[in-house]
């Protein structure tokens, strides 16, 4: 059974970072057809497309009534997004990844504030439906603060080719349906497979949550966040990152709450995640905000608080 479910696991895996590939190419031409700008598409369209992913794995792991997959999904992605991701970024980057823009340097407050937000929430041992509708009005201040102005709209975005058709157009709504199918079946596999790995190998949900399945869906925001830095689009990542964070940590930790509430079972491994999340956001805000960028040798510690986590939830396995 053991390899069946390994099988199943990678493969859905595979699943959710290629269909997630394939939302994200059709959504960016999309918005370019409807005349969407660049801050649209990277604070909004392409995180929400990497976001996806986890969305789909909160809603199946709530119906299938084991949301604490959901919760680990969600503090190890932010986690490995603000650590990992950025710090592989700013490798790549040849100058490491600026931050200028007003709009970052609000966004980032934003992204903290959601980020420590829900550990507040979680104090009384349960996200409820109560807690769910406050993050999901968090999402709803935040896109309201982030469209309410008309000059985040004025630069154009390039190197997306046009739809200049209708048959063209038609092509990739069928290709982004098709890719939404492919993230539910993905999804559906990750959750009947983490359900598993848990009972068998006696581990947390909310640890196979952190380490397997938020790895996994971090795929690919780094994996465009590489991409972007290749090319030297700062905006690009700065956008993703901030507005994949912002999302997963308010909407679909929301939207699972909603469904069925979260209750917190294994303090320990949810402490380890909630105190390497808090870090990882103070240090991110500070970087960002005394050098208006993340700097090479602000990813070596950004890298670094990584590695710690990482041995820090392994070693308290082992432990307990």
């Amino acid at each position: 059974m053991i390899p069946l479910y390994i099988f199943i696991f990678i493969v859905s895996c595979i699943l959710l970072t290629f269909s997630s590939k394939l939302l994200i190419d059709s959504l960016t031409k999309l918005a370019k057809f409807l005349g969407w700008k660049e801050f649209v598409v990277a604070f909004f369209t392409i995180a929400f497309g990497t976001s996806l992913p986890n969305l789909a794995v909160s809603i199946f792991s709530a119906l299938n009534k084991i949301p604490q997959l959901s919760l680990g999904d969600v503090i190890g992605g932010n986690i490995i997004d603000l650590t990992l991701g950025l710090s592989l970024a700013a490798f790549i980057s040849r100058q490491g990844i600026s931050a200028h823009s007003r709009t970052v340097q609000g966004s980032s407050l934003f992204t903290v504030g959601a980020s420590i937000f829900p550990l507040i929430l979680s104090l009384d041992g349960i996200f409820s439906r109560a807690d769910g509708f406050l993050l999901i009005l968090a999402f709803i201040i935040y896109v309201n603060w982030l469209f309410k102005k008309e000059d985040r709209f004025k630069k154009i975005y390039d190197g997306v080719p046009k739809i200049k058709s209708w048959r063209s157009l038609l092509k990739d709504i069928s290709i982004l349906t098709l890719s939404t199918i492919l993230l539910i079946i993905g999804a559906e596999g990750i959750v009947k497979s983490a359900s598993f790995f848990a009972q068998t190998l006696r581990l947390p949900l909310v640890f196979i949550g952190i380490f397997i399945v938020g790895i996994g869906n971090c795929i690919p925001e780094i994996s465009f966040s590489i991409r972007a830095a290749r090319e030297s689009q700062d905006w690009m990542i700065m956008g993703n990152m901030l507005g994949g964070v912002m999302i997963v940590t308010t909407l679909v930790l929301g939207v699972a709450s909603i469904i069925y509430p979260i209750e917190i079972k294994d303090f320990s491994t949810f402490a380890i995640g909630r105190f390497f999340l808090i870090v990882t956001a103070i240090f991110f805000l500070i970087f960002l905000r005394t050098g208006r960028k993340i700097t090479r040798k602000e990813a070596v510690f950004l890298f670094l608080i990584f590695l710690a986590f990482v041995i820090t939830e392994i070693i308290n396995q082992i432990v307990t």
